[in-house]
C-alpha cells in the first residue's frame, strides 16, 4: 500500500465510501444556498470552519476558476452560482457526482474531470484566473507536483487559495490522544501508509476511512514559493472546541498566493 498508484486508488475508493456514508464534505448544498449565491450572498471554506475572506477572491463573475481536489457538491456549485466559469478536478467519481447532481438540479454549468491533483494535463497552460484548493493534498504522497501544476495552469497574476493540515496533527499517539493525553509518537515525514503499523492502520482501513500524509511546512509553503507563487495572505483555523487538539493550537492553515510574472 506504499506505491503512488496505491495511495491514489485507496483514497479514491475511500472517498467514494465517504459519499455513501454521508461525510460532511460530501453533502450537497441546498437550493437556498445556491439562490443566495446568485444574489452575491455566499461564503465557502478552505479549512474546517473559518470562511475565506471575500477579498481573497475578488470579483468572481466571469472568472475561470478551478476547484482542485474539492468536489462534493459544495464549493464549486456556489462559485458557479456566483457567476464564475468553474472546472472541477477530483480523484473520487462519487464526489464529482455530488457536484453533477447540484449542477443538474440548479441549471449550473460545471466542467467535471476525474483525475490526480498532481497531474493537470487536462488543462492548458494559463487556463485559470483562480484555483480553489481546500484541505485535500494530505491524500497524495507528494505535494510539490501539485504546486508546480497549479502554477502552470494559472494565468500571470492569478490566485491560488489553499487549505492544508498542520503536519504536527499527525505526530501524536492516537490511542492516548483519545484520552486527552498528547504524547509525541511519530516523526516527520509522516504517512498513514508507512508510519503506522498494520494494526494501527486498520483503525482507518477497517472502516473505509481515507489515509493521510503529513506534508512538511517546507513543502507546503516553500513548495508554493519554489513553484513561482508568492504567498500574500495566511490564516489559521481549527476543528473547533469539540476537538481536543484545538484547545492548544490551530491545526489548519489557509494561504492566498499569486502567480509571479515569468523571470
Amino acid at each position: 500500500m506504499t506505491t503512488e498508484m496505491d495511495v491514489r486508488t485507496y483514497n479514491r475508493e475511500a472517498w467514494d465510501r465517504q459519499v455513501a456514508t454521508g461525510n460532511r464534505w460530501t453533502l450537497p448544498v441546498s437550493p437556498e444556498v445556491i439562490a443566495a449565491a446568485r444574489k452575491g450572498e455566499w461564503s465557502i471554506v478552505l479549512t474546517p470552519t473559518k470562511p475565506v475572506p471575500r477579498e481573497w477572491f475578488g470579483d468572481v463573475r466571469g472568472k475561470d476558476i478551478l476547484c482542485l481536489a474539492g468536489s462534493g457538491g459544495q464549493q464549486a456549485p456556489v462559485l458557479a452560482a456566483a457567476g464564475a466559469r468553474v472546472s472541477v478536478l477530483d480523484n473520487s467519481p462519487a464526489q464529482l457526482g455530488q457536484d453533477r447532481m447540484v449542477a443538474e438540479r440548479e441549471g449550473l454549468a460545471l466542467r467535471l474531470v476525474e483525475g490526480d491533483m498532481r497531474d493537470l494535463s487536462a488543462f492548458e497552460d494559463a487556463s485559470f484566473d483562480l484555483i480553489f484548493h481546500p484541505c485535500s493534498n494530505c491524500f497524495v504522497d507528494a505535494v510539490r507536483p501539485v504546486w508546480r501544476e497549479a502554477a502552470r495552469v494559472l494565468r500571470p497574476g492569478g490566485v491560488l487559495l489553499t487549505g492544508f493540515t498542520n503536519p504536527v496533527n499527525y505526530l501524536f499517539d492516537l490511542a492516548l490522544e483519545k484520552q486527552g493525553i498528547f504524547t509525541l509518537k511519530y516523526r516527520m515525514p509522516y504517512s498513514d501508509f508507512t508510519s503506522l503499523s498494520d494494526e494501527e492502520r486498520r483503525r482507518f482501513t477497517d472502516v473505509g476511512e481515507p489515509l493521510c500524509v503529513g506534508h512538511s511546512l517546507e513543502d507546503q509553503l516553500g513548495g508554493q514559493a519554489d513553484a513561482g507563487l508568492a504567498i500574500v495572505g495566511l490564516f489559521e483555523d481549527s476543528f473547533g472546541p469539540e476537538d481536543a487538539l484545538s484547545q492548544y493550537y490551530n491545526g489548519f492553515i489557509a494561504t492566498r498566493a499569486m502567480k509571479l510574472p515569468a523571470r
